[in-house]
């Protein structure tokens, strides 16, 4: 069953924050949003029991581990063909998110590549994947703003 949380403003606060730094300790949101450490905590269980808080995560620099082309790649799929061309791209390792989409494309990909050689074999090899009509990459030139919340 599917619900709406309510929240308030101090709950929406304590996600920016969280999202920004989710080690940042208690006691510092506490001050930020001026509320006790046990008001803070109590707010942080609720969001994570409700679901909206579903896990934290690292987040990591593509480019500082070597990938240094990133395409967010949308792809045409013959409709009786879509799950099994969802779950060849799930066993690609260069393939950090994909997402079944309404609008220009079935299936949006984030594609992450060592290079622009590596990124035309990969999309190469995605356009071979039966099923596939066609991959329409968008390589990242750079990113302005990348917010969680």
């Amino acid at each position: 069953m599917s619900y709406t949380v309510s929240l308030d403003e101090k709950d929406m606060k304590i996600l920016k924050i969280l999202a920004k730094n989710a080690r940042i300790p208690y006691s510092e949101i506490a001050k930020i949003v001026e509320l006790s450490d046990v008001a803070v905590i109590k707010r942080v269980r609720k969001l994570e029991q409700s679901g909206i808080i579903k896990g934290y995560t690292l987040i990591v620099d593509p480019k500082k581990l070597g990938f240094n082309s990133i395409s967010i790649t949308g792809i045409d799929v013959e409709p009786e063909h879509l799950f099994d061309v969802i779950e060849r791209l799930r066993n690609m390792e260069n393939i950090k998110y994909i997402a079944l989409t309404t609008g220009d494309h079935s299936i949006i990909v984030t594609v992450w590549a060592r290079n622009g050689e590596e990124m035309a074999k990969i999309h190469d090899m995605i356009s071979k994947i039966p099923g596939v009509k066609r991959v329409c990459p968008a390589i990242i030139l750079d990113v302005f703003k990348d917010e969680r919340v």
